[in-house]
């Protein structure tokens, strides 16, 4: 039994903030109100000044298990998401072997079962090992419980396979996640097209090779009456392509924003930092805005980290020899709280809703909140704290971030959920 006293209780609906003690008990929250009458046994905090949230849930992580457990395992992803204040997660299929079976999916959902302290759930593959062909074992990966569809990392070449998949699985309930990109306009999927390519000497991706994919595939749901989640947008056009589909109102769409896109531009590359390396790549200061935009908008429903980490073999590698990927799990939220929350930019509501609310929306779960009989799904951040991502504070097994050795302002100081304390600082 744990009573927080003095919490500012932050929700998505409002941006001002509830000053309220908070009572938890048996894995729900049992009580609020001001002064609350201290239960005998209970352990009590003084959260004075400190803001009381819903858990984070990240709908596009990488895990890499199966097949790439040196980059990164459930275990060290969950505990990373746990880290940065996340309580579930939804992983992307492009593992080896990539999930596009009902025996694969039970695989990884069994191991997660064992390994994570938090709800890990898994997207399937569109095609048959992502290769944009014959289509995934669907029916059977839908018994497994999995929503999203995805050929995630690469985009579902074919026009008319992904039409025969929406199709079919809009029946059963399931949603498309696109990853925009035309290969053959990206080439080495290095970095932006633009003064930065030029002045590095590498071919860049124009962000016209994701542009076209995300129109193309909003249309493809229309005519199948599908609902597409289009991921990871880092163009200003790509956004506002978005926005008039949404403002059609004839087909369902979602979209994502990650914080690096929010966050970095291409001019942070340097001198060939593959930290800043990533897919799509990071653009102009001018999409950067647009996004934060978007963001506040409501073109983007979601905040998602797109979590993908790499050894630091790997990332040591010539710029255009290295994978693309940056993680995020460990330092999403304080580096939105910093960058964004802190100076004025938006509010807590606004992370609530897009971190916390709506992906689980997205999923079909019920949503996190700070409500009495709400089940305990919470986190404790302190706004005058602050974090240095070293690598000893950082859970994942891989630490391929910008932020790595970087103070920011923001701590989140304990994680519940249920009956556990997953974290304290």
């Amino acid at each position: 039994m744990i009573l927080l006293q003095n919490a500012r209780i932050a929700s998505e609906n409002s941006p001002t903030l509830l000053e309220s003690d908070v009572l938890i008990a048996e894995g729900k929250i049992q009580d609020m109100g001001s002064k609350l009458a201290i239960p005998e046994g209970a352990r009590v905090i003084d959260a004075r000044g400190r803001i009381l949230m819903p858990g984070m849930f990240d709908a596009h992580v990488h895990f890499r298990a199966p097949g790439f457990e040196n980059k990164e395992t459930i275990t060290t992803g969950s505990e990373a998401a746990i880290n940065g204040g996340v309580t579930g997660v939804v992983m992307m299929p492009n593992t080896r072997p990539a999930l596009d079976s009902a025996s694969a999916v039970d695989a990884v959902l069994e191991n997660a079962r064992h390994r994570a302290r938090i709800p890990v759930y898994t997207s399937g593959c569109v095609t048959k090992n992502r290769e944009g062909k014959e289509l995934a074992e669907i029916e059977g990966m839908r018994e497994l419980g999995v929503k999203m569809l995805t050929d995630d990392g690469d985009t579902t070449a074919d026009p008319a396979v992904l039409l025969r998949a929406m199709q079919y699985a809009t029946e059963f309930g399931m949603f498309f996640a696109s990853h925009c990109e035309v290969p053959e306009l990206a080439g080495p999927r290095a970095l932006n097209e633009g003064v930065m390519s030029y002045r590095l000497g590498i071919k860049g991706s124009p962000a016209c090779a994701e542009e076209i994919i995300i129109d193309r595939d909003i249309r493809l749901a229309r005519a199948a009456g599908a609902h597409v989640h289009i991921q990871h947008v880092s163009s200003k056009l790509g956004m506002e392509t978005i926005r008039w589909w949404k403002s059609r109102g004839d087909v369902k769409v979602t979209a994502e924003v990650a914080p690096h896109h929010l966050l970095f531009t291409d001019e942070h590359i340097g001198d060939y930092d593959t930290n800043y390396k990533m897919n799509p790549p990071l653009r102009t200061q001018a999409d950067c805005d647009a996004l934060l935009e978007g963001l506040k908008e409501g073109v983007f429903d979601l905040i998602a980290t797109d979590h993908a980490p790499h050894t630091p073999f790997e990332k040591a590698q010539d710029f255009v020899s290295a994978p693309n990927g940056i993680t995020g799990l460990d330092t999403a939220l304080v580096s939105l709280y910093h960058h964004f929350v802190e100076p004025g930019k938006f509010d807590w509501d606004l992370v609530v809703k897009r971190y916390s609310a709506e992906s689980r929306r997205l999923m079909g779960l019920p949503v996190a909140a700070i409500e009495v009989g709400q089940p305990a799904d919470c986190l404790l951040f302190d706004t005058e704290a602050e974090t240095t991502f070293t690598k000893d504070f950082m859970k994942s097994k891989s630490q391929n971030t910008p932020f790595i050795d970087q103070t920011l302002k923001g701590r989140v100081d304990m994680v519940i959920l249920g009956t556990e304390v997953l974290l304290e600082r």
